[in-house]
């Protein structure tokens, strides 16, 4: 028993980990979007099938549960559920005492079994967290304490007309019975919208022997088959639109006035051309060079053509706050691509004249996070 306590645990905790570090996730339009903690509401009805040596449809019986829950993580989440309404119990070929009649029985009756789930989201462990995600799969584990009562059918099938036993049904009981149980099932959910999805559940459900009057030797069963609603008591994430960055202010010309000279003066030697940087930035998680960006990259293309020796180098960057290396790498080795490809596909540079190289977010060449998101371009 230690031994299962401790699995348990060290699941749970793994679990946990696991999903806190995928607790984000990014649109294709650049929107990011951070999980939230939140608590939930479960509505569900459905059927019940009680394992017993009936037939199959006279065993089945009508089902509720009702569950209040809360999602610590992407993964992991428990709920406190009431599942009840009522049970059925069946018998075949048994033999009548007094006249040794073989018949068939069936009989019902009336339960609430409240208890605690822990939920385990399998889509968002395996596949990453999504909150626009439309279908999820969780597996649950749980146990609690059924509460039986109204046994009536059951006492008056073990007594005849005489009072006398008809068939000693042995764990025969009356009143109201409590028995623990354990249960574990699949939950299927459909999103509808941000705050509600559509549930279809299947639990199964172990008992004593004891709980359907009858000494069978083994474990009771029941099975449920639900479906209903999951609403989301608050918002299950936040969400960061995209920073789009300002173009930089282009400085007016400043009006040079020559003045003139009673006489020429000799020419000045040519000035030594000055090397010209311009960066390049980019939304998060996007590598297209948007129109106010662009402006810069004509002013490479203008000093490239008027200095016909001068070259560019092209670096690309990705920002360290988001992301991982494997992301990032991508990220800035595509932002150095496009602003290189642009220099020689649109404006016609010979591409020996381009440098290019992308640093990831290993290299941070500014403070501000958001700007590293950029392609430094340095002609000269």
């Amino acid at each position: 028993m230690k031994k299962i306590k401790f699995i348990l645990v060290a699941m749970v905790a793994m679990l946990t980990t696991t999903a806190m570090a995928q607790a984000t996730y990014t649109a294709a339009d650049g929107t990011e979007y951070q999980f939230k903690k939140h608590g939930f509401l479960t509505l569900q009805g459905g059927a019940q099938y009680t394992l017993g040596e009936a037939k199959f449809k006279d065993l089945i019986s009508p089902n509720v549960q009702l569950g209040l829950g809360y999602q610590f993580s992407p993964v992991f989440g428990a709920r406190i559920q009431a599942n009840g309404w009522q049970s059925k119990g069946g018998w075949s070929n048994f033999r009548d005492h007094q006249t040794g009649n073989p018949y068939n029985n069936d009989y019902k009756f009336k339960y609430v079994a409240p208890g605690l789930d822990l939920m385990f989201n399998l889509s968002n462990l395996f596949a990453g967290w999504n909150p626009k995600r439309v279908f999820n799969v969780t597996l649950f584990l749980g146990g609690g304490a059924n509460i039986a009562f109204d046994n009536d059918e059951a006492n008056a099938i073990g007594r005849t007309l005489y009072n006398l036993d008809a068939y000693d049904m042995e764990y025969l009981w009356d009143g109201t019975k409590v028995n623990p149980f354990g249960r574990g099932g699949l939950e299927f959910s459909f999103r509808l919208s941000d705050a509600v999805r559509l549930l279809i559940e299947g639990n199964a459900n172990i008992l004593s022997d004891k709980y359907n009057s009858k000494k069978a030797g083994n474990a009771d069963w029941y099975f449920n088959a639900l479906a209903g609603l999951r609403i989301n008591l608050g918002k299950g994430y936040t969400a960061v639109a995209p920073v789009i960055a300002e173009p930089e202010p282009t400085p007016e010309p400043v009006k040079v006035v020559e003045e003139r000279k009673p006489e020429p003066k000799p020419q000045p030697k040519p000035a030594k051309v000055e090397p010209l940087r311009r960066d390049v930035f980019f939304t998060i998680n996007s590598t297209k060079v948007v129109e106010q960006e662009e402006v810069k990259v004509r002013e490479i293309v203008e000093y490239l053509n008027k200095y016909p020796k001068a070259k560019v180098s092209v670096t690309g960057y990705a920002d360290a706050g988001t992301g991982n290396d494997k992301i990032n790498d991508r990220l800035a080795a595509g932002r150095a691509d496009i602003v290189a490809q642009m220099l020689t596909q649109k404006y016609n540079i010979p591409a020996e004249r381009i440098m290019k190289d992308s640093k990831g977010s290993r290299v941070q060449p500014f403070a501000e996070n958001d700007k590293n998101r950029v392609t430094i371009c340095i002609a000269e």
